[in-house]
């Protein structure tokens, strides 16, 4: 027997902490290796966290409502000498420990969340603030959703907790939020908190979500970091889409799922990463970070109009179809909500089909800390040149504009616009001949 101390594995880039939503197991249990043993929050998306180990957990080390930092010990699993499975769980993603300073930073911003809160109140009124006056305690987490929706400390002591010791959860914090929002709605004078919901009967307020708060928010950021410049080209897809047309009910038939032309395009796109591999990079401070694995991120518009970019890992170590299987299974899993920490972590370079709403063209905004993303617009038919030994032709051919938005610090217009030229050369010379299936 011996006893290994399990630690809280990565969630996704910029991700120092996370708050621990549930206990899926009970001190005690056995557990085998990729079992769920704990649920967990960040900014971007909750998770359920797999216990690297087959044994027993021995004791856990944090509680519900806990927040903890990323790389420190949750619980002790014990493991039988013969019996010992265990992942490699690496703290950073370039398999590097957190340094002292890192960890620092978690604790700055948590205590700085919690100051900002308090901030926020100490501009309430003396009423409220009396009232709410109390000693419960807060994770980060909650504290930073009450910032955001402008929840006082008198309403927020108000709220009935679920958790450990009675503690406000994220889940109860979010139930507040949805009923305040009903209250809102059905009530017709509330004294300093008016339910606005038009100006002068012609436009309409709307809150943004957290979702959307976030999405607002690394747009503007992207914007202000990297110096944006977008090339164009137009693609003729003839081949594709001919070739696309005559597979798609045999691979229907075999996979019971569709193959769109988003796999086609990742495909072209890692193979002209391979081509130009200083694409693949991204800037810390005055320093260029050279990934040597290709992540693929693809953007997936949702139900709500929110939109989420989960990642395709090592995309160039699958062929056709096992792109196809991947990004119809991530599109199915995004529009789910059943995506997972490590799905949206890691990515090195992102595309975005905006030709799915006919859309002909965009400049998109960069995923930070990549340093370049290219968008696909429609596949439109149309008369085109065609250029034979023979002389040039007028045909209808189908063609397709393609935008790359890149970091202009890093990025220069020869490297953006021959990475483009790439992409454009693998789709226009793409073997006809090929199977799917």
């Amino acid at each position: 027997m011996r006893i290994v101390e399990m630690v809280m594995p990565p969630m996704g880039e910029s991700i120092m902490e996370c708050t621990v939503l549930h206990l899926l197991k009970k001190a005690g249990d056995r557990v085998s290796f990729d079992d769920s043993i704990l649920e967990v929050a960040t900014d971007k998306v909750d998770t359920e966290v797999p216990c690297p180990y087959n044994g027993t957990i021995a004791e856990w080390l944090v509680k519900e409502n806990d927040v903890v930092a990323i790389g420190s010990a949750v619980a002790n699993i014990e493991v039988e000498d013969g019996d010992f499975t265990e992942a490699p769980v690496l703290l950073t993603p370039a398999g590097e420990e957190k340094e002292e300073e890192e960890l620092l930073e978690v604790v700055e911003t948590a205590n700085q969340l919690e100051a900002d809160f308090q901030q926020v109140v100490s501009k309430k009124s003396a009423h409220e603030i009396e009232e709410g006056t109390n000693s419960n305690f807060y994770s980060p987490l909650v504290l930073n959703i009450a910032r955001q929706e402008n929840v006082t400390l008198a309403e927020l002591s108000r709220i009935p907790g679920s958790g450990l010791d009675n503690r406000v959860t994220k889940n109860d914090i979010l139930s507040f939020l949805d009923k305040r929002k009903e209250n809102l709605t059905n009530t017709v004078d509330i004294p300093h908190t008016p339910a606005v919901t038009s100006l002068n009967g012609s436009s309409e307020i709307i809150e943004m979500d957290r979702m959307r708060k976030m999405i607002a928010q690394r747009m503007i950021e992207s914007r202000r970091i990297s110096a944006h410049v977008t090339s164009f080209i137009e693609t003729d897809m003839t081949a594709v889409v001919n070739w696309r047309e005559h597979v798609k009910n045999e691979y229907r038939k075999k996979s019971g799922d569709s193959i769109t032309f988003t796999p086609i395009l990742i495909e072209a796109v890692v193979k002209a990463i391979k081509d130009y591999p200083m694409i693949n990079i991204s800037v810390d401070g005055d320093k260029i970070i050279k990934k040597k694995e290709i992540n693929i991120g693809m953007a997936v518009a949702l139900p709500d109009g929110n939109l989420i970019v989960p990642v395709i890992h090592h995309a160039d170590q699958y062929d056709l179809p096992g792109l196809a299987r991947k990004v119809n299974e991530l599109a199915k899993r995004a529009r789910e909500n059943k995506l997972k920490a490590d799905d949206l972590a890691g990515g090195t370079y992102t595309v975005s089909n905006i030709g799915a709403f006919a859309n002909l063209m965009g400049t998109p905004i960069i995923v930070q800390p990549q340093v370049a993303i290219m968008a696909f617009g429609a596949i439109k038919k149309k008369p085109a040149v065609i250029e034979t030994q023979h002389g040039d032709l007028i045909g209808i051919r189908s063609m397709m504009f393609i935008s790359h938005s890149y970091d202009h610090r890093v990025v220069d217009g020869s490297l953006g616009g021959l990475f483009l030229k790439r992409v454009n050369d693998y789709l226009e010379n793409f073997d006809v001949h090929r199977t799917i299936i």
